[in-house]
């Protein structure tokens, strides 16, 4: 067998997390795949138009050369990959496959922080963090209500993907309808029997201010796998700092302040 067509295979995986995720996509069992690979065996005429396909390249050009082959791709300018799964996507995929089980943080929250568009205003968001086909994800609802009257005037939804990497916890959301903001977290775990409260930094640019950014301490309030929502959103909301309704310490923990000798926002790990 030609050596040329084991190089080229060898290259095209290299664009892929694994052999074994290439074998899975492709539906070739891995011990034969591997005598592809060192050359020992030549795929048949039919896994061969199934590699090519998946692969997006002619089987007369994955015969090349394999110098010829390499400044084939390169021309192209980007990796050959399943044309159904885009790069952005195998990143995420990537930072999934490193990420640590968010088992034990599954369920709803309530969400605090310092407003960003309310000047001196604490928001109390309901959040929930879930799995799906073993990667975990987030929901989080806003409901702003007028002060005064208690009428309903705003409902922002948003969206986004949990990881748990190198003993952080990183919450990346995007408004769920406008697509017009996206917001980090990162957030110390909680170490406790059960948890309870996790608290870190968020940075984004709301569409309020002008989308100029801006950073908070947030925090984030366990209230359980199972809760009753409507209840939960009714209690959810915008509040003064020494409103009654927020929990105690909450604010203290949350307040934005950059002591002496600090020069960037930070929240000391608990």
């Amino acid at each position: 067998m030609s050596n040329e067509l084991a190089a080229n295979l060898s290259l095209l995986c290299s664009h892929y997390p694994s052999i074994a995720d290439v074998c899975r996509r492709l539906g070739i069992n891995r011990q034969q795949f591997n005598k592809y690979l060192n050359g020992s065996s030549r795929p048949s005429r039919h896994n061969m138009r199934r590699i090519s396909d998946f692969f997006g390249v002619t089987e007369a050009e994955i015969m090349l050369e394999s110098s010829q082959f390499e400044l084939l791709l390169n021309v192209r300018r980007r990796p050959v990959q399943d044309q159904a799964i885009s790069l952005p996507l195998q990143h995420l995929d990537e930072l999934y496959r490193h990420s640590q089980s968010l088992e034990r943080y599954v369920g709803y929250y309530y969400r605090y922080f310092f407003s960003f568009g309310h000047a001196g205003l604490v928001i109390r968001s309901l959040a929930t963090i879930y799995e799906r086909d073993g990667h975990y994800y987030w929901k989080n609802i806003e409901v702003l209500r007028d002060l005064d009257s208690g009428r309903t005037y705003t409902v922002n939804k948003y969206e986004g993907v949990v990881f748990f990497l190198a003993d952080r916890i990183y919450i990346m959301e995007c408004e769920a309808l406008q697509k017009m903001s996206l917001t980090q977290l990162t957030l110390y775990p909680n170490y406790h029997l059960r948890v309870r409260r996790m608290r870190g930094i968020q940075t984004g640019g709301p569409v309020r201010r002008g989308r100029r950014p801006g950073a908070s301490k947030v925090l984030l309030e366990y209230l359980g796998r199972e809760v009753d929502t409507r209840e939960a959103l009714r209690r959810s909301g915008l509040f003064t700092p020494d409103s009654p309704e927020l929990p105690d310490q909450v604010v203290e923990q949350i307040r934005n302040t950059i002591g002496a000798g600090q020069y960037v926002l930070e929240v000391e790990e608990p």
